[in-house]
């Protein structure tokens, strides 16, 4: 499949505007600025970020005698609705684990109210603060701020202190309006990073070059021996240095609206991300980093948590060689590695491309990451004579990997070579088949990486049509009412929706949400089938009674044909879209409905046959009814074929689906004879 747009990313190193700086200090809250009732903008924000500034430096510390990130926010953001209240919770995200720390602290933290005409101010106490731990790398320091009132403006600080020459990403919008943002970079002529932006709309970039010093403090005691006395020499060596200075500036900003079928909406805000590319001290050799994708999996390929625990075999060996016995094909040695890995070791919920607790203790344990688990996977598939090799993914929720750098990934998955193309594997999932991968991963494109350090990207959107395919044969009465019975086979990915949401529910309440669900029908005779046999079709069975299925109006029967399958709402409602479409999968609806109309009626008024195709054989809707006697029998088809539709063909699908859902809409009318 053909991904025909990437989102809009732009690659800025440096741009030149003249500026002039607007001047917010913390504390300095104005009366307009509590009285103001809605966003001048946008009158629908619950809350706004007035003013948001960050500097991120990098300078050597002397008590460390290294250098150290010090990344400083302020911010002011105004609550406009009770929606908004959620904005003076605050968090930031630190690493807690070894080699290398990060310190975080909030101060300058109040909420301003206007009281009788007067601004009151509420401090944050000690008890508004909280340190919660993520994982064993990974904490976060929380605030909740205090007196928060519909037209209160809260004010914070927050200072990290970083070990790691990594500068944070900075956002210049988000799902609320932003009046004013600014981020500013001071990096030593030391470190080179690459500056990249991505988005719609961008900030102003200003660059300057500074002179800078450091100097070093060093004492020397020395004694002549004896009874003598130590004497202390007091030294300092300056060392002058070139600082770049680099200020993005960013006014009156929209907010993001997140849109149907958006990937993440993350991929598409206006930010600007750092990557450490190269270290260059005087009188040593330079230290290249993350330049290219090739030395970026090279980096992580050689970690101990990814690269040694792919030769790791001596913990599974007997194991593997007893389920591989008797299997010849690729097919069958693939199936049944696969349904071990599933069946022996269990996801903890943490994502990951690098091993956790390692392959052969998660082995041991029966527990692990997503490394641990796909990892193991990879060898014993390496083992068994197959061509497979790891495949570094970045989830949805994490974003779309584009920059190459270690942090694109947090995820990794198996390959297997084959003369027909890779298969594709994660064993995390107990309904993931081989090709068929837990919707959080299809995420564009992922990163192959082989045994010779080579590397290519790969394809992870699926191509094949997943199905739908429903008969339905009902019959409907005098009196309006309806009865009869459905049968819905799912394939591909439409069947590891339809597992995962029957999964761990309850018959009972599982049939009871579907009742209402599908406009307050009675279910009765319900089955499933193939619900464990993830290979074959899902295929789900019921018969149904229903007096809300159509209307009697002056002894007329209105009857919508398609029932409680019908598409009512079209979710394509933007006038322009900026983002692709992302449908996560191509995918097809078929309906087969016979239709048993009432003795003494007659059809008075039928829907007309209909057929859309969009251009590129983006998709096609086809909508055909006959009727002989007092039988109907109805034929529609919805196909999208493509997993991911650019923004360029948004007002086609658009068209599409209004076409579409009018059709749909259209209802039989039966008369009396």
């Amino acid at each position: 499949m053909k991904i025909n747009q990437l989102p809009v990313i732009f690659f800025f190193f440096f741009s030149f505007f003249n500026l002039t700086a607007q001047e917010f200090k913390l504390g300095k809250v104005t009366i307009a600025e509590l009285q103001e009732k809605v966003h001048p903008k946008d009158s629908s924000a619950s809350a706004a970020i007035l003013y948001k500034r960050g500097k991120s430096r990098i300078e050597y510390d002397q008590t460390d005698g290294a250098f150290v990130t010090l990344t400083e926010v302020e911010t002011r953001i105004k609550i406009y609705k009770k929606d908004g209240y959620n904005w003076a919770n605050q968090e930031v995200v630190y690493y807690s684990g070894t080699g290398g720390r990060e310190k975080v602290s909030f101060s300058d933290a109040n909420t301003f109210n206007l009281v009788n005409g007067k601004i009151e101010k509420t401090k944050l106490q000690s008890d508004g603060t909280f340190d919660e731990t993520i994982n064993k790398y990974r904490s976060r320091k929380k605030i909740a701020m205090p007196n928060v009132k519909e037209g209160s403006v809260i004010e914070f600080r927050y200072l990290i202190r970083s070990e790691f020459r990594e500068i944070r990403d900075w956002d210049f919008q988000t799902s609320i309006p932003v009046n004013f943002s600014e981020f500013t970079t001071y990096v030593p002529e030391y470190y080179v990073y690459n500056s990249r932006q991505k988005g719609y709309v961008f900030p102003k970039v200003v660059s300057e070059k500074n002179n800078k010093s450091i100097n070093f403090l060093s004492k020397e005691r020395q004694s002549s021996g004896g009874f003598s006395a130590v004497t202390t020499t007091y030294s300092s060596d300056k060392v002058d240095y070139m600082e770049t200075k680099t200020t993005y500036t960013a006014e009156n900003f929209p907010a993001m609206k997140d849109e149907a079928f958006v990937n993440n909406i993350d991929n598409y805000t206006s930010s600007v991300q750092h990557e450490l590319s190269m270290v260059k001290f005087p009188n040593q050799p330079s230290k290249l980093f993350s330049t290219d994708w090739n030395s970026v999996v090279k980096t992580i390929y050689d970690y101990d948590s990814f690269g040694p625990e792919l030769n790791k075999t001596g913990y599974f060996e007997n194991d593997v060689k007893a389920i591989l016995a008797g299997l010849n094909s690729p097919e069958e040695k693939i199936l049944a590695i696969l349904n071990y890995v599933k069946s022996t070791v269990k996801w903890n919920g943490y994502h990951g491309y690098d091993c956790d607790l390692g392959v052969k203790k998660a082995y041991k344990e029966k527990t692990g990451n997503i490394g641990d688990i796909n990892l193991m996977l990879t060898a014993m598939l390496r083992y068994s004579g197959l061509e497979a090799n790891p495949v570094l993914v970045s989830t949805r929720s994490n974003g779309i990997a584009i920059f190459p750098n270690r942090t694109a990934f947090n995820y990794v998955i198996a390959a297997v070579e084959t003369q027909n193309g890779n298969i594709l594997l994660d064993a995390s999932d107990r309904f993931s088949v081989p090709n068929i991968l837990p919707f959080r991963t299809l995420n564009w494109s992922g990163r192959l990486i082989r045994k010779n350090g080579t590397s290519e990207e790969i394809n992870l959107m699926p191509e094949k049509v997943s199905n739908d395919i429903i008969f339905m044969s009902y019959a409907v009465d005098a009196d309006g009412k309806v009865s009869g019975k459905t049968r819905k086979q799912c394939t591909d990915y439409n069947a590891m929706s339809y597992r995962s949401s029957i999964d761990g529910v309850k018959e009972d309440s599982y049939l009871e949400k579907l009742e209402n669900k599908n406009n307050k029908i009675e279910i009765s005779e319900y089955s499933r089938t193939n619900e464990k046999e993830i290979l074959l079709p899902a295929i789900e069975t019921y018969s149904f009674r229903g007096e809300n299925l159509t209307e009697v109006i002056g002894g007329k029967i209105y009857l919508n044909p398609m029932l409680f399958y019908a598409n009512t709402s079209n979710s394509f409602k933007q006038d322009v879209r900026e983002y692709p479409v992302d449908f996560g999968y191509p995918f097809s609806d078929r309906y087969n409905i016979t239709i048993q109309i009432p003795e003494g009626f007659a059809v008075e008024t039928l829907p007309a046959p209909a057929a859309v195709s969009m251009e590129d054989n983006l998709g096609s809707f086809k909508f055909n009814i006959a009727v002989s006697g007092n039988t109907l029998q109805l034929a529609i088809v919805h196909q999208i074929n493509e997993a991911i539709v650019s923004a360029e063909k948004y007002e086609m699908l658009k068209e599409y689906y209004k076409t579409m859902i009018a059709k749909e809409s259209e209802k039989i009318v039966l008369k009396r004879i």
